[in-house]
């Protein structure tokens, strides 16, 4: 396992109907959803991380603290961006910020704890 600090990845997305925040039931506009920004935002930190985890370990959604801060419609393009800033034993946190051609969108934090595949999905999976 080799994760380090300053590592980066990013996700882009254009902004269909099932998208926004109407379709996901999390408002009733249609305009990017905040739910579907954090899941791109998720996804941009999983993309920092292709290759630094061996494949007896994941890494799982522990915290996220996003301020989302001016609509995306139907059409447009948005990147989340991620960088891991802290590692703290199994936690990694990232900073993240989304944009689209308006300019910032999203921003701010999303920390991801490393487990063993097996141990989580043991006591997750079996009751």
């Amino acid at each position: 396992m080799t994760v380090e600090t300053g590592m980066r990845g990013s996700a882009t997305l254009v902004v269909e109907q099932s998208d926004t925040a109407a379709a996901m039931k999390s408002g009733d506009v249609d305009v990017l959803g905040t739910p579907r920004l954090i899941a791109l935002c998720e996804e941009a930190t999983m993309t920092a991380l292709i290759g630094a985890l061996d494949d007896d370990h994941c890494s799982i959604g522990m915290r996220i603290r996003v301020d989302h801060l001016q609509p995306t419609p139907i059409g447009a393009a948005v990147t989340a961006d991620a960088v891991l800033d802290k590692i703290d034993g199994r936690r990694l946190t990232f900073t993240v910020s989304v944009s689209d051609s308006g300019g910032l969108v999203a921003a701010g934090k999303i920390t991801r704890a490393v487990v063993d595949r097996s141990t989580f999905l043991d006591k997750c999976c079996s009751a």
